[in-house]
């Protein structure tokens, strides 16, 4: 693989390719369904998907379908596999938008799905949650098919890093693979936390509105440091004692 792809195109489908790993270890897979979009460094149009059909636990970096931002297949190892339609509306509408972006994660977890369906959305219950404040909204417009969804999808992500699509699921879009899984994770644990207290029937704590911005501010990039990148190597080493095959 690494004779056909450069360099950074390889370190990015292994990186892509165990951020895919990684979601069904957590939790925050669905059959052969959603997706995780990387763009390939040095590019303004080229993003890796995963082939439609595939589990999570069975990709690899070898196997990542490359498209353009228009859908075009640049490159696809699979004669019986393409891409989702729906997959390509959401993910190439935050890439071709947002040029800070070079990942993007779309997931319909339990918990995910569930906050999705609160009108009051995610709640400052937690640490965790107070990291998503601003979190975006963007109301659920039926199966993600239609070309002028694009639009109004991204002018509700704005310049967040992460949105609840209502009665669907949750969205990430980050600077790197790395920070977009650590966001997706985090976002996860948020929406768990809240679903479970909110299960348990007990009178809920909120924190004040001043505690919960200072929280997120806590929480920027540019405050203490971009969140994903220090635990990346520890996530790579968690899926190598487990499986390596994902770098094939």
């Amino acid at each position: 693989m690494t004779e056909k792809y450069s360099e950074q195109e390889h370190r990015t489908r292994i990186d892509l390719a165990a951020c895919y790993r990684l979601m069904p270890l957590f939790g925050m897979s669905d059959l052969v369904y959603n997706h995780i979009t990387a763009r390939i460094p040095g590019t303004d149009n080229e993003i890796l998907i995963n082939p439609y059909g595939y589990m999570y636990e069975e990709i690899t970096a070898s196997s990542l379908i490359k498209i353009n931002l228009k859908g075009e297949i640049l490159d696809n190892p699979h004669a019986d596999y393409s891409l989702n339609q729906a997959g390509y509306v959401i993910h190439s509408a935050v890439h071709g938008a947002r040029h800070d972006v070079g990942c993007v994660i779309h997931t319909h977890s339990r918990a995910g799905m569930a906050v999705s369906c609160m009108k009051a959305g995610l709640l400052p219950l937690t640490q965790t949650a107070m990291r998503f404040k601003n979190i975006a909204y963007h109301d659920y417009e039926s199966v993600a098919l239609d070309m002028d969804e694009q639009a109004r999808l991204v002018s509700d992500l704005g310049v967040q890093d992460a949105m609840i699509l209502r009665n669907h699921g949750l969205l990430v879009a980050s600077p790197s693979i790395a920070e977009a899984f650590n966001a997706v994770y985090w976002l996860e644990m948020a929406c768990r936390a809240q679903v479970d207290a909110m299960c348990s029937g007990a009178e809920l704590n909120i924190p004040s509105e001043a505690i919960a911005t200072k929280t997120h501010h806590l929480y920027q990039p540019s405050v203490r440091r971009p969140f994903g990148l220090m635990e990346w190597p520890a996530m790579l080493r968690y899926l190598d004692r487990r499986d390596p095959s994902y770098k094939d």
